[in-house]
């Protein structure tokens, strides 16, 4: 007997497609909902995309209903951390409040397996390297409006049979290697993107936000994860819940960092050109580090990360923006 499909909110935007993409090569048959806005059609290969808002219950019922399914991977979200400072109450509509009708539609669906997508800004500012167990204190928006919807998920799971796996990503960065898809969003903010895009020309300079924090170099450090590595984690994830497994809250992280400088370095070596760089204030909500413990997620998973290279995260993104750029013409 074949397995039901998979329902995948977000599977068109920049994680939800590589994981999507990796879904569909293990052989799962994946329905894609997303809206659109910061995702593209033609990032969805091999699954079938319906576009539609998270929040709309009578569509996501029907979906869950006709399709028999009974697991759901969820990363529809904005995710742009200064936009939230600015914006709060749309990214609680958006990220929270959608999340909550997701929920609701589940359970009453009988949907038992939910991967959700979550964030390592759930921790604020923490001392030293978060673990799963450090404590949570959000510092804007975004981490808020996620760590909500991590507190519904856990009390659904305690009172009804669904079980769940919620991810928190570090810095997610790189493309898929052999260039079908990539980080395509427009106006993005996450640094290898902006690099990538600055050594293309693409943008006339890359801004260094804050040159003046606690740090070796003084710019901020990130824990940054290849995207097809994070992906890979969400079919553990998968596995893990068929198998049995409880719920769980699992850092997604190689457990060290690299500064923006360290970074620009890196994407420099990768063009084999200096880029354009310009200095900053610091932005609004961003913490001077961020790095994971991330010893659990390969215990309980049996995850094992292959592409722990910054060297080869920058050149995977270079190569996407240079695919687009030759497109664009």
């Amino acid at each position: 007997m074949s397995k039901p499909p998979l329902l995948v909110t977000g599977g068109a935007g920049y994680i939800g497609s590589h994981v999507v993409l990796q879904l569909v090569e293990a052989g799962e048959r994946v329905i894609v909902l997303d809206n659109l806005s910061t995702g593209f059609a033609e990032a969805v290969l091999g699954a079938e995309l319906v576009a539609g808002e998270v929040g709309d219950r009578a569509l996501v019922s029907r979906l869950l209903a006709e399709h028999g399914i009974d697991t759901v991977l969820h990363f529809a979200a904005r995710t742009i951390v200064p936009e939230s400072v600015a914006d709060p109450l749309r990214y609680y509509g958006n990220n929270t409040c959608a999340t909550r009708s997701l929920l609701e539609c589940c359970q009453v669906a009988g949907v038992r397996h939910f991967v959700f997508s979550s964030t390592a800004a759930v921790y604020g500012i923490p001392d030293g390297p978060a673990g799963e167990d450090s404590p949570t204190a959000p510092i804007n928006p975004y981490g808020a409006s996620k760590l909500m919807s991590e507190w519904m998920l856990r009390d659904l799971s305690a009172a009804s049979e669904l079980r769940h796996v919620a991810l928190r990503y570090f810095n997610v960065a790189g493309c898929d290697r052999q260039g079908r898809i990539g980080q395509s969003t427009a106006k993005a903010t996450l640094l290898v993107k902006v690099a990538a895009e600055a050594a293309v020309g693409v943008r006339p300079q890359l801004a260094i936000y804050g040159t003046d924090y606690p740090t070796a170099d003084g710019t901020g450090v990130r824990d940054y994860i290849h995207v097809e590595d994070l992906a890979a984690a969400h079919l553990d994830a998968l596995r893990y819940l068929r198998g049995g497994g409880a719920s769980v809250t699992l850092n997604a992280g190689y457990g060290h960092g690299y500064s923006v400088r360290e970074v620009i370095d890196a994407m420099q070596r990768a063009a084999g050109a200096p880029l354009p760089v310009v200095e900053q204030p610091r932005r609004a909500g961003d913490p001077p580090v961020l790095i994971a413990r991330c010893e659990r997620i390969g215990r309980v998973l049996g995850w094992q990360p292959q592409l722990d290279d910054l060297d080869l995260i920058c050149a995977s993104s270079l190569a996407w923006e240079r695919r687009l750029a030759a497109q664009r013409g």
